[in-house]
């Protein structure tokens, strides 16, 4: 069975930093659940996290990472890094279908299925089903100069992504860190 899901972006956009994610989860043809929340603030709320993939797969990294986070006292680069020195290496984790966006206040990076660490150029990333749909909003969006903020500009995009995708819907949920 194929499970999709999932629509993450992060933006870092004047002086402050959001990440939402919609709620939908699909097995195959079927909506299972319209209300999952796939963000969570973590470290004493500065790091900003959202998960796409299998929810089992999503959950279990997302348990690796915080754990991670905390060894490293919330050295974002730094516990994303071992994190993926970890997926690399670990039998268990290799076979996981999951990536992660993660922020705070001075990063954004993506940690992808293949242990990949990336950090965007311009401070926006998304992943999950409706990702690109998302990136290219929310891009278009931060081009025409938007007096709209950070927060805003990410549920507008999930928004559109929504529109789009059918693996996506408009139950967003969004965090931000300032």
């Amino acid at each position: 069975m194929k499970v999709r899901s999932t629509t993450i972006l992060c933006l870092r956009y004047k002086g402050s930093v959001a990440i939402g994610g919609d709620g939908q989860v699909t097995f195959d043809d079927t909506i299972m659940k319209a209300k999952a929340v796939k963000i969570r603030k973590i470290y004493n709320d500065t790091i900003l996290t959202g998960f796409a993939g299998a929810a089992a797969d999503a959950l279990a990294l997302f348990e690796r990472f915080e754990s991670k986070i905390d060894e490293f006292s919330g050295n974002l680069p730094r516990a994303a890094v071992e994190l993926a020195k970890d997926w690399r290496t670990d039998k268990y984790l290799q076979k996981l279908e999951a990536l992660l966006a993660v922020a705070d206040k001075k990063n954004s990076l993506l940690i992808s299925g293949t242990g990949e660490v990336v950090e965007p150029d311009d401070g926006i990333l998304a992943i999950g089903s409706g990702g690109p749909y998302a990136l290219a909003a929310a891009r278009s969006l931060v081009s025409v100069n938007s007096k709209m903020n950070a927060e805003e500009i990410v549920r507008k995009a999930l928004m559109i992504a929504a529109d789009i995708c059918i693996y996506t819907n408009s139950n967003i949920t969004v965090e931000s860190i300032k």
